[in-house]
């Protein structure tokens, strides 16, 4: 079936069969918070900057941000095209499926929803873990780790079912929270003319700046911070005037996410002065609490009250990116059961719209991901959060290539568009760029996921495995994919 057939089939009348998912209901900064939510901005910053910096290239850190920024905004020019042609809750599998085929097409559904429900499950891990640790230290009652996961998926599930617009609210609330404190802190910083050595802008941004140590590692945690914006397209079934509120808000928001990585890690290495940022990253690392290289600085600058403040934010910082992975990851299943790669069944959606039954499922998903790990007593953030996220990422850059690719192809094909650099230059330098991106995430995978090799191959070898279960359920269920029909 054809996916924008599908699209225009539904009966609004009737919200417990399937349908059109509720039209209309974002806006351009409604779409922006989704995204937002998802890259978890203090998560990413107090979690990824510091390794960026201690194992990476230092103070040229906020380059490898720039760098990624141009790469992720080089796929989405393609990105935004196909959307304007192409309008489903499915995206990425949609659009592979339209250049590349139904095969090609079906099994990067699979992977799709792998690296949504993957991405989820390692935030529950560090999730918990960080609620458990406030609760311990707030009440000295130690309660464990997956107990506060799953309270929280119960809230998440209800929050997901209660309406895309009541999600937009209640992440934009979080989100401002911390975008707030972080964006402050780096203004401050950069009006007093920045830290002991000044700004340092040629020792963050000049080109021996951004090649030394081990650039790669730097722009590998850079390329995952970009993880989410996507979404865009997802909610564009949703969304008023989906031609022009999905590509304003993809611009807007790989525009907004580049900015913000890039300034607020120049300015934390300016903070802790060039010279010695590395050494800095390194301690926070070696005492095993990651966050102090960034926490330090900014409490430096506002008090003491700040050390309790962030980790408080850390955690609404990761709920709100759960809440928004599984709001993306249900609309998939969703999209997959209207499609007829997964049972009819989940296209049903509740009196808000909102899908019933994708929801719950995704809810049992994460269920399933998170608790093997609990009882088997592993460490939720140096397994579960680690190994889950490595995985989320490299899955999530497969699908960016195959849908530049794709871009290329379906244009070529159907000449519905014939803007050169919308439709072939922009995809395939971009395509050349995450390839570029996809090998040193290989190459640099054990320090990704922070274990062994041996643990590093399986994981990786969990995406091909997902890509093939993908073009096999296609082939047994017999029903169309996200191509044309």
């Amino acid at each position: 079936m054809d996916s924008q057939t599908a699209v225009s089939t539904g009966t609004a009348s009737d919200p417990s069969t399937a349908g059109r998912l509720k039209p209309n209901s974002l806006g351009v900064l409604g779409i922006l918070f989704f995204v937002l939510s998802a890259q978890a901005p203090l998560t990413g910053i107090a979690g990824a900057v510091p390794i960026a910096v201690g194992i990476g290239n230092g103070p040229g850190t906020p380059a490898a941000y720039l760098v990624a920024g141009a790469v992720v905004l080089l796929f989405s020019v393609g990105f935004v095209a196909m959307g304007r042609h192409v309008v489903d809750a499915g995206a990425f599998y949609t659009y592979i499926g339209k250049g590349l085929g139904r095969p090609a097409g079906s099994g990067s559904a699979g992977v799709a929803l792998f690296a949504y429900c993957a991405i989820q499950a390692a935030m529950y891990g560090l999730y918990g873990a960080t609620v458990s640790g406030l609760v311990e230290h707030y009440t000295g009652t130690h309660v464990a780790w997956w107990v506060w996961t799953l309270v929280t998926m119960v809230i998440v599930q209800i929050l997901g079912a209660s309406g895309i617009e009541m999600g937009a609210k209640i992440l934009a609330v979080f989100v401002l929270a911390e975008f707030s404190i972080l964006i402050v802190f780096a203004l401050v910083t950069f009006f007093k003319g920045g830290g002991p050595e000044g700004l340092g802008f040629s020792d963050s941004f000049s080109p021996s700046a951004a090649l030394q140590g081990a650039p790669g590692v730097a722009l590998m945690f850079a390329v995952a911070s970009m993880f989410g914006f996507e979404a865009t397209a997802i909610y564009g079934e949703e969304a008023r005037e989906p031609r022009r509120t999905v590509p304003r808000a993809t611009y807007l928001s790989v525009a907004v996410v580049t900015g913000f990585f890039a300034f607020t890690s120049w300015m934390l290495v300016s903070a802790h002065g060039a010279s010695h940022v590395t050494a800095e990253a390194g301690k926070a690392l070696a005492s095993g609490d990651a966050t102090g290289f960034v926490f330090a600085p900014i409490a430096a600058q506002f008090g003491g009250w700040v050390d309790d403040v962030l980790p408080i934010l850390l955690a609404t910082s990761l709920f709100a990116g759960i809440l928004a992975f599984h709001n993306s990851a249900n609309r998939y299943l969703f999209s997959l059961g209207r499609e007829g790669l997964l049972s009819h069944a989940l296209t049903s959606l509740n009196r808000r719209h909102s899908p019933r039954a994708a929801g719950v499922v995704q809810t049992v998903i994460s269920v399933l991901l998170v608790m093997p790990f609990a009882l088997l007593g592993k460490d939720p953030v140096l397994t579960l959060f680690s190994w889950f996220s490595g995985v989320a990422v490299l899955a999530m850059m497969l699908l960016y290539f195959l849908t530049s690719v794709s871009v290329v192809v379906f244009f070529r094909r159907s000449g519905v568009d014939t803007r050169p650099w919308n439709t072939v230059i922009a995809p395939a330098l971009g395509a050349l760029g995450i390839a570029a991106a996809i090998w040193l995430i290989v190459e640099n995978f054990t320090t990704l996921i922070g274990g062994d090799r041996t643990t590093a191959i399986w994981l990786q070898l969990t995406v091909p495995v997902v890509l093939v279960l993908g073009l096999v359920v296609a082939r047994v269920t017999r029903g169309g994919a996200a191509a044309d029909g």
